[in-house]
């Protein structure tokens, strides 16, 4: 009977099935390749291709079966369709010539073509598909169910959960990634606020809080003229209290509300004593998304930070959290840490008291930050000695002069660049450890 059908027609039969072919290959790679968030976008949008191709990914496995049940049953067809149009066209001999000819044919367009053009365009290649794709589920449901019946026996076997759907939950890290490779879609400062934001799992309060020698507070023991002195000329709004000693702190005081006791003739001690808040401590390690809910909760903005032994170590503020995430509101370090001194030949002055993670943000260095917090900490720990002046040691490839150091601590330190990034003349003294005579 195929004998008597002509062969144009027949031909034209081969090309449609080709066709066919190439449509659930690409219909198969652009589903697979859809980003699922832009496709809950779209579904949120109420999109109607959107809408078909979520439910049909609801049920991958019913997907892939339907897609290589019609994919596999094309092909067959296809193959003896070549194989009746060779045999007439140049007889037996023809059917290794016809089969090398149909591989060719066969992965160019029904294979490579339409899975390269539905990866780099999956939306425009899956969305459109499922005009097609949905009544087909539909009419051919029975035989899908039927081979599915059969893979999830086999999954079951290999304790495979086909309903574990973890992977397209993200990860912080992968979150992160995404973030990063946003490129223009997100600006730059959107996505710095983006990152601090994930980070604040990784920070403590330890990282950033005050630590309790820079304390600014009122010794309510001294003098009531230095006191005066102290309020008028204080940099911050809110100073803690304590008596005799930093870890006897009574309360915290908003100077807002000293403004009208200020102008009153009586204003004194006692008055001020009664216009001071209880102190709030946090223990120290506290992960500062943790303490920002905190804050929030409590209606406070600022904490003294204790350690298990109930010893003061630091004082951490609202705005320290929330500089983690926005960053600086500069560019010019030096306008904004006192603690660093940019000097002409492009190396720094810094402060021994300066904060590792504030040094790496405001001046990209790397150095570590998982062991003490200071410059001090980090040059005392490597080199398990308090430095004279004039001892030359590197750090994360940065080489450290020590300028001055007084009463067990580095004071001040010069740091070169990276010498990956800026040609640097080595200093004579060893670059690891070593104390010049």
């Amino acid at each position: 009977m195929l004998n008597e059908i002509p062969l144009e027609l027949l031909l034209l039969a081969l090309f449609v099935l080709i066709l066919i072919s190439g449509f659930f290959s690409g219909s198969e790679t652009g589903l697979m390749s859809l980003n699922r968030y832009r496709l809950r976008h779209l579904v949120g949008d109420k999109h109607r291709g959107a809408l078909r191709a979520q439910k049909l990914l609801d049920k991958p496995d019913q997907l892939i079966g339907l897609i290589l049940l019609g994919n596999n049953a094309v092909n067959i067809m296809i193959t003896l369709l070549a194989a009746i149009i060779m045999l007439r066209l140049f007889g037996e001999l023809s059917v290794f010539t016809s089969t090398a000819i149909l591989t060719v044919i066969m992965v160019l367009f029904a294979e490579v073509t339409p899975k390269t053009l539905a990866a780099l365009r999956p939306e425009r290649f899956a969305l459109p598909a499922t005009l097609i794709l949905t009544p087909l589920m539909k009419i051919g449901y029975p035989f899908v169910w039927l081979i599915n019946q059969f893979t999830n026996g086999l999954f079951k076997l290999l304790k495979i959960d086909i309903n574990d759907t973890d992977s397209l939950h993200l990860t912080p890290d992968e979150l992160r990634t995404v973030v990063l490779e946003s490129g223009a879609l997100i600006p730059h400062s959107h996505q710095a606020m983006l990152l601090g934001i994930l980070d604040l799992e990784q920070v403590t309060v330890d990282d950033i809080m005050v630590p309790r020698g820079e304390i600014a507070g009122i010794d309510i023991e001294d003098d009531w003229d230095e006191i005066i002195e102290l309020l008028h000329n204080s940099q911050h709004t809110r100073l803690p209290v304590y008596r005799g000693d930093i870890d006897n702190v009574v309360g915290i005081v908003h100077l807002r509300r000293l403004l009208k006791l200020q102008s009153d003739s009586e204003f004194d001690r006692d008055s001020l004593l009664k216009v001071i808040r209880e102190p709030y401590f946090v223990p120290e390690g506290t992960q500062l998304h943790k303490q920002l809910l905190n804050f929030q909760h409590i209606k406070r903005r600022s904490a003294l930070v204790v350690n298990e032994y109930g010893e003061l170590q630091g004082l951490v503020t609202l705005e320290d959290i929330l500089e983690e995430i926005v960053g600086e509101f500069t560019t010019d370090p030096s306008d904004t840490y006192r603690e660093v001194h940019p000097q002409e030949d492009g190396t720094w002055l810094v402060d021994g008291t300066a904060n590792i993670r504030e040094l790496n943000k405001l001046l990209g260095w790397q150095l570590p930050t998982d062991g003490p917090k200071t410059l001090n900490g980090l040059i005392l720990e490597q080199l398990e000695a308090i430095p004279e002046p004039g001892t030359s040691l590197k750090i994360a490839n940065h080489p450290i002069d020590i300028i001055h150091s007084s009463d067990n601590v580095v004071k001040t330190a010069r740091v070169y660049p990276d010498l990956d990034k800026k040609p640097h003349v080595e200093p004579e003294e060893d670059q690891a450890k070593s104390t010049s005579g």
